[in-house]
């Protein structure tokens, strides 16, 4: 299972990246800053790769500019 939550994870990170036009490291940074991969992303695994990967990755650009913006944060 942690397995396909890792798997999951990195798609999560590589749609993230495209959809805004940025490198998945430096994706992967701006989630890791704010927590957003072991505190969304993964927790919310169950519920999240039952959508749609457009759903998905709207959903996690949401949170993370959300999550950003409450630690003042700018992208």
């Amino acid at each position: 299972m942690e397995e396909l939550r890792n798997i999951f994870t990195s798609s999560c990170i590589e749609a993230a990246a495209r959809k805004v036009g940025c490198s998945t490291g430096e994706m992967y940074r701006r989630m890791k800053r704010v927590g957003l991969i072991h505190g969304f992303i993964i927790p919310g695994y169950d519920a999240l790769h039952t959508q749609s990967r457009e759903h998905v990755t709207e959903d996690v650009l949401g949170a993370l500019k959300i999550w950003e913006n409450k630690l003042g944060i700018q992208a």
